[in-house]
């Protein structure tokens, strides 16, 4: 069934620095009634600074973290900054968290990388009962521990001294693999998609219904958000919108993590994509990255993202309306966004 989407402001990681322009795309989203701003980080800039500081000058849009990587914080800090950050801007925090890639993980956290499902699940476990702050908050599982018996022998659980706003902070997880979309389903409020297609959507559908059917689950489709990250260009051109986004689709199929390893390249191969992604990896991981954007098809791109004139985006929404998505992701200036918005909300 048709429905109208939300739309978001992904302001991304830094590059080699703060993105030009950004307090004015955010204020451009507010005015325009986003609804949501979204921070992120790798192994640059930090994901809680730019949010807490950006959204500090709006008082209506929800701020949240796309990602919040959980081996750069044990599961208390989070926390303790979720509730932080949900009193300062009046219960309009999301916590969005994702466990990242190996790469990343051991490479730049240090942090061994193994059975992310199992620690994303004691990870969020950790979160709500600290949040639901019942009394001193032990737990032992086996990838965290608190109430630690520690060779001080001083430990001893603690409960948070500060008493959260709210106790049911939103968590959204952001997930690409199939069991990885199911345990978002079950635990948590929200997906974060960042490769998503709503011509694809049975590479999708039968794990979130999976998580949604498990005992105990949170919620159901009906009050389950799914946050995709949508590229939208406004562009008379189709090749040449296409061509905007290319080298970013090469990057992420072709140069992150390994060619034994990308969770990103995962999904345009199980799309039927897998001779394309062999194609881009091996160009990129040899340093031709202009090669490896030029193989990147348009209609893969089409699938993936929406651009051309605006009758086209119009036309191409109806897919996105009647997926499961409920919030749009969209990146760019403050000019860049209104353009979508205008077709967008107005479509």
């Amino acid at each position: 069934m048709a429905r109208d989407l939300k739309l978001a402001l992904q302001t991304g990681y830094w590059g080699s620095g703060p993105p030009h322009g950004v307090e004015e795309s955010i204020a451009e989203a507010e005015r325009l009634g986003f609804h949501s701003i979204w921070t992120a980080e790798s192994y640059g800039s930090d994901v809680l600074t730019p949010l807490a500081w950006w959204g500090s000058r709006t008082e209506r849009v929800q701020l949240g973290t796309a990602i919040m990587q959980m081996s750069a914080r044990r599961p208390a800090a989070a926390a303790m900054a979720a509730i932080t950050m949900d009193h300062l801007s009046g219960g309009r925090f999301i916590l969005g968290l994702g466990v990242s890639g190996p790469q990343v993980v051991e490479g730049w956290y240090g942090e061994p990388f193994a059975k992310p499902l199992a620690r994303t699940r004691e990870y969020v476990s950790i979160l709500r009962e600290i949040w639901a702050r019942r009394g001193p908050v032990t737990f032992e599982g086996d990838h965290y521990t608190l109430g630690l018996p520690g060779p001080s022998g001083l430990g001893k659980p603690l409960k948070s001294t500060v008493h959260p706003l709210r106790e049911d902070i939103p968590i959204y997880l952001a997930a690409e693999g199939p069991k990885n979309v199911a345990l978002a389903a079950e635990l948590c409020d929200g997906w974060l998609a960042l490769f998503y297609s709503p011509h694809a959507e049975d590479l999708y559908l039968p794990n979130l219904q999976e998580g949604w059917a498990r005992e105990g689950a949170r919620r159901s489709r009906e009050d389950f958000e799914v946050a995709a990250t949508v590229p939208v260009i406004v562009h008379d051109d189709v090749e040449q919108a296409a061509d905007l986004l290319r080298p970013m689709y090469a990057l992420y199929f072709g140069g992150m993590g390994a060619k034994t390893k990308n969770f990103h390249a995962n999904v345009p191969i199980r799309m039927g994509y897998e001779a394309v992604v062999d194609e881009v990896q091996s160009l990129y991981l040899e340093g031709k990255k202009t090669e490896a954007a030029a193989a990147i098809p348009t209609a893969l791109v089409e699938q993936m993202a929406l651009i051309g004139p605006a009758d086209k985006i119009r036309h191409d929404l109806e897919a996105w309306r009647d997926s499961v998505v409920t919030t749009l992701m969209i990146s760019g200036d403050a000019a860049t966004i209104r353009r979508a918005a205008e077709v967008v909300l107005d479509a």
